[in-house]
């Protein structure tokens, strides 16, 4: 969430994944003010989502491409698009986007598999727990969670009565989402 930094940004990711690329269209597509959409991009290609190119020299235009990292984001998109289709909160008559299968045209949807046995895990049956790359922090905020056994969080052995360890300065950091 860092490398991406807020709603605006999002929505730019979204039509950069889209295909969009000229500044003109990415402002006219999110609504975004100019100096927002100018923030913006610097912040995403400064994290290495976005690539700036130069497509002419007088007067000097550019357009932005994803890069691999940020192309890594269709997951995220796809996610939030499938879980927007499954509650039609706009009532929509349709899907507004139809993620594909390129070579054989059907229609695919993302899905939570066990690591091991690539058997699906149902949303009631997802658990989460400290990774290996946890710090203090994110440790502590697994550790709030409500004590029911089919809550989300899988706790480990520490205490939930201490306080939050204190939040890193570095707002980007993958661990302080």
């Amino acid at each position: 969430m860092g490398a991406i930094g807020d709603r605006w940004a999002l929505l730019i990711m979204r039509d950069l994944l889209l295909g969009i690329r000229r500044y003109d269209d990415l402002r006219q597509s999110s609504g975004v003010t100019n100096a927002t959409l100018s923030d913006r991009l610097k912040l995403l290609t400064e994290n290495g989502l976005v690539e700036r190119r130069q497509y002419q020299t007088r007067p000097e235009r550019f357009e932005y491409q994803p890069t691999e990292k940020g192309r890594d984001l269709n997951l995220l998109m796809q996610a939030l698009v499938q879980i927007g289709d499954q509650w039609n909160l706009s009532s929509l008559e349709g899907p507004p986007l139809d993620f594909i299968d390129r070579r054989t045209g059907h229609g695919v949807k993302l899905m939570t598999v066990d690591r091991e046995t690539s058997e699906p895990v149902e949303r009631d049956q997802l658990g989460v727990r400290p990774g290996r790359g946890a710090d203090a922090l994110m440790t502590w905020r697994l550790s709030r969670g409500p004590e029911r056994a089919d809550a989300l969080v899988i706790r480990s052995d520490r205490s939930q009565d201490a306080g939050p360890p204190p939040v890193p300065d570095d707002h980007s950091s993958a661990s302080n989402p």
